[in-house]
């Protein structure tokens, strides 16, 4: 009797672990959805027509928040006050529409490498030649590489060779440096032109890229030196180079939205999952951080289905008996999620506030281990509790709960704030000296990444900005 009393709790720990884990996850409106299933195929639950706080159990106004749970408990505390809110008006006629919220700059377009390249070349190409370069590029594999050759393409399109050759050379330019390359090592050498425009390359970079990569990857300095009649020191000056700064799979660097991929394709936020505002609309007074809670009313299990529950037969007992455990354990895990998510916005919140009001420069490095420490729960909950969630800041902006953890933001917005007052353009290296001098010191490679991720195009194909010369 005690074993099978012992599995049974054994079994509820964790379905309700298990259940809570599933609704960390879940987005306000996928919450919204998940209560509205249950409502229909559980008897035992039921939603009454009554706003409650879920924090204080109290009877709230038709709108709004918590009167009570909304305030500070303490008039000279700076800390945020984070409450759950039951913010039901964001997903009714009567919340926010679309036009009202601001235009959302995580929205992005996903492009597929051809369409990429082209956009970058079309302008100074002639129709004709814009109709050769799409079915060059159509014949790339996964790293960007071509299928075909030029001499295929020339009988095809009945076209002279060397003018083939030469429109895929100027593709070769386009980002990713290298694209439209017939392998590694001409993708690599396509590099080292642009490259050397711009600075000096190691003695010896070409000849170790054109017949020593097998052994340079094997880390045979010595070998490739005596070949070279080069000294080792300077193999390994040339090995740390090809390593900073050349690629030899174009299609595997960063562009556009295709190889890091945002977790839905053309996010849109439009509804919340938390708002975070100064209090009174004050901005010297504490920030106030509402987790919305999308119910229309209060969840609880029927009384009405408890009284019958004693007088049914028992062959339908056991059936109802597990509608009851469902019904009081999805209302149980509702209310631990919405207190995993209260702990984590006091924690996250409190650090990221000079973000919050000062902007994307302002964000603090932050990891979820960090964050998982400081809370004593395991990593995999704070992703759970952060995956899919957005925030709304107090300029209106919505973006992801993630990018509170973004630690590359300040970085790309100091590079996008360069290039944009740039009167001529900067080359990666130049940004990432002046980086430096700045005191953040981060690989010219990084410096690339972070452009691409921005959208910007390497300087060659950049033109020079006449309104920040004038100014």
């Amino acid at each position: 009797m005690l074993q099978s009393q012992s599995q049974h709790t054994s079994l509820s720990t964790s379905a309700h672990l298990a259940q809570t884990m599933t609704l960390l996850s879940l987005t306000s409106s996928e919450l919204l959805q998940k209560i509205e299933s249950e409502l229909s195929n559980n008897p035992a639950l039921e939603m009454i027509e009554e706003r409650r706080c879920p924090m204080c159990g109290r009877l709230l106004p038709p709108s709004g928040p918590c009167p009570i749970c909304s305030q500070p408990k303490n008039l000279e505390t700076s800390e945020p006050i984070v409450f759950i809110s039951p913010r039901e008006d964001f997903y009714t006629s009567g919340g926010l529409q679309p036009e009202d919220l601001p235009e959302e700059p995580f929205t992005s377009e996903s492009l597929d490498l051809p369409t990429y390249v082209l956009r970058q070349i079309a302008g100074d190409l002639d129709w004709d030649e814009n109709l050769l370069a799409a079915f060059i590029l159509n014949h790339l594999d996964d790293d960007g590489f071509l299928t075909t050759t030029p001499l295929e393409v020339a009988r095809y399109h009945h076209r002279d060779p060397g003018e083939i050759a030469d429109l895929i050379n100027r593709l070769k330019r386009c980002e990713p440096i290298g694209v439209c390359a017939e392998g590694p090592v001409d993708a690599m050498l396509t590099q080292l032109d642009i490259l050397e425009e711009n600075a000096p390359i190691p003695p010896y970079t070409r000849e170790v890229v054109r017949n020593f990569l097998p052994k340079l990857s094997q880390h045979h300095y010595a070998e490739i030196a005596h070949a070279l009649c080069a000294t080792t020191a300077q193999i390994a000056k040339v090995a740390e180079f090809i390593y900073e700064n050349l690629n030899p799979f174009p299609a595997r660097s960063h562009w556009g939205d295709v190889r890091n991929p945002t977790e839905e394709e053309n996010q849109v936020f439009h509804q919340p999952d938390i708002l975070i505002y100064p209090l009174s609309d004050n901005p010297s007074n504490p920030l106030v951080v509402e987790i919305i809670l999308p119910m229309r009313g209060t969840l609880r299990v029927n009384p009405l289905f408890k009284e019958t529950l004693k007088q049914i037969n028992d062959d339908k007992a056991e059936e109802w008996r597990e509608d009851l455990e469902k019904a009081n354990l999805l209302i149980k895990c509702i209310q631990q999620r919405s207190n995993a998510l209260k702990m984590l916005l006091e924690k996250l919140v409190a650090y990221q506030e000079p973000y919050i009001r000062g902007g994307d420069k302002e964000l603090r490095s932050l990891t979820r281990a960090q964050i998982a420490k400081e809370l004593d729960v395991h990593e995999s909950t704070i992703s759970r509790a952060v995956s899919g969630k957005t925030v709304q800041l107090p300029n209106r902006r919505i973006i992801p709960l993630s990018v509170f953890f973004d630690r590359s933001l300040p970085q790309r917005t100091l590079i996008r704030e360069m290039i944009d007052a740039e009167e001529d353009p900067l080359s990666d290296s130049e940004i990432q000296q002046r980086l430096s001098e700045m005191g953040i010191n981060i690989a010219r490679r990084t410096v690339a990444k972070y452009r691409s991720i921005e959208g910007i195009l390497p300087a060659h194909l950049r033109q020079p900005n006449r309104s920040a010369r004038s100014a």
